[in-house]
């Protein structure tokens, strides 16, 4: 992965290789100027006496995750576009955890007043909603994704930017067959079946769990049985199961396996949330990005799909946003994605309550604890006790002193604020490298 660059009055340069990098810092020709991600700033350079050259942010958003990809462009000898990539990313969004956070708020309130206690009032009626107005478990993914587009183009010199526009149809997928005045009452947008089931069942057999083989459309209910062509009744299978289940119903193909059967047919209902949620943000995303006044490309998830399998690249959020849009060649592509997890800055709430809403516990009203805040990257370098040893990572505060700090390989618990030192403030974010797994398309036509 490139270490990004900075001159000596903090405006990006070119990212260098981590061999260059280690030897800028050992020359003392440059300082470490972010751990995460990692940059160092020049001390002996302006962005005046550099070249710099075509860089691109590329995103491919999503409900749950969105991938980042930053690539250098070049123009080969017969005019096509190759890229080098400079680095990746995955954002993990939390807007279930704000939807689940705002349903358990609206629960308790509502309990409240029937038990006509002291309350916060209503006020619902009082507020209007602007134009463009989206929940806040929507609003979050837009906020989000400008935040990293910001950040990225403080530390890189980026000069175009690619979005995979996303468009969903929650009605043909739903329902293939419907057609004339009842399609024309909803969303008029393309999707493909095929690509929303495979999302859906996690790329695996529903029925083995088998992965990284051809799969094919299999109806629950067979259409010998009066089954439908509707999503509800449609997963994914390899061949031999397949032919295996035939026509039987379900319950008879899997009567040694009762759970698979109430796992299948709960995913099989499950809501189009996830459609929905990209569909609200598309254009409120498209929109916030061309007000960035950069060269804006958008593409379609077919022309990603298309690129990933002609290049044979693994499915992972990072390597869709690196297929994003018109290219020919890609390369270096083999290193870790930055995984980065949106974790919040804490809650006001310092009170936890009970399913019923009556109070249970406080928290410490000073979120500062020995000059630690939950969230900051710390190292310890605990040298008694039974946490012997040297451990990084995200630090969760206690008013006793006593920390648990998340590492790369699990949670350490106890250990003394005497033995952490800072390294980067908590911003919101939690931070891990992930290898990015090789992995077939698995779908059969």
């Amino acid at each position: 992965m490139a270490v990004f660059v900075l001159d000596k009055k903090g405006k990006p340069l070119m990212p260098c290789s981590e061999k260059r990098a280690r030897q800028l810092l050992e020359r003392r020709r440059a300082r470490v100027h972010k751990l995460t991600p990692f940059a160092i700033r020049l001390v002996d350079r302006l962005v005046e006496d550099s070249i710099l050259q075509t860089v691109r942010l590329k995103l491919d958003p999503g409900s749950k995750a969105t991938g980042v990809a930053i690539v250098r462009e070049s123009s080969s000898p017969d005019g096509d576009c190759d890229l080098r990539v400079i680095a990746l990313g995955e954002i993990i969004h939390r807007g279930a955890l704000i939807r689940k956070k705002l349903t358990a708020r609206r629960s308790m309130r509502r309990a409240r007043r029937n038990r006509k206690t002291r309350y916060r009032a209503a006020r619902f009626d009082n507020r209007r909603r602007p134009a463009g107005w989206l929940a806040p478990s929507l609003r979050h993914r837009v906020v989000t994704i400008e935040t990293w587009v910001r950040r990225y183009c403080a530390l890189a010199p980026i000069t175009a930017l690619s979005l995979e526009l996303v468009r969903f149809d929650p009605q043909k997928v739903e329902n293939p067959e419907i057609n004339g005045v009842e399609y024309q009452q909803g969303t008029l947008a393309g999707y493909e079946l095929r690509e929303y089931l495979l999302e859906k069942w996690g790329r695996q057999c529903a029925y083995c769990d088998a992965t990284d083989i051809p799969l094919e459309i299999e109806h629950i209910v067979a259409r010998a049985q009066g089954g439908s062509d509707r999503a509800s009744n449609l997963c994914l299978a390899c061949h031999p199961c397949n032919q295996k289940k035939a026509s039987r119903p379900l319950a008879e193909f899997l009567k040694n396996d009762p759970e698979r059967v109430s796992r299948i047919l709960a995913m099989a209902k499950a809501p189009l949330q996830d459609a929905a949620a990209v569909n609200a943000t598309r254009w409120a995303l498209f929109n916030l990005l061309k007000s960035f006044g950069l060269p804006l490309e958008t593409a379609s998830g077919g022309r990603t799909k298309y690129n990933r399998q002609r290049l044979q690249l693994p499915k992972t959020h990072a390597f869709d946003a690196t297929c994003v849009g018109r290219f020919q060649t890609v390369s270096g592509w083999k290193m870790p994605a930055l995984q980065i997890k949106c974790t919040g800055r804490g809650s006001y709430q310092r009170t936890r309550l009970t399913a019923c809403g009556f109070p249970r516990g406080y928290l410490t009203r000073r979120k500062s604890v020995f000059g630690f805040q939950t969230g900051d990257l710390v190292a310890a370098e605990v040298t008694a006790g039974k946490n012997l040893g040297r451990c990084v990572g995200r630090v969760a505060v206690r008013a006793s002193g006593s920390f648990n700090i998340q590492t790369s390989i699990g949670v350490v618990q106890g250990i003394s604020h005497r033995y952490c030192k800072v390294l980067q403030r908590g911003d919101g974010y939690g931070y891990s490298l992930v290898a990015q797994q090789p992995g077939k398309e698995t779908e059969k036509g």
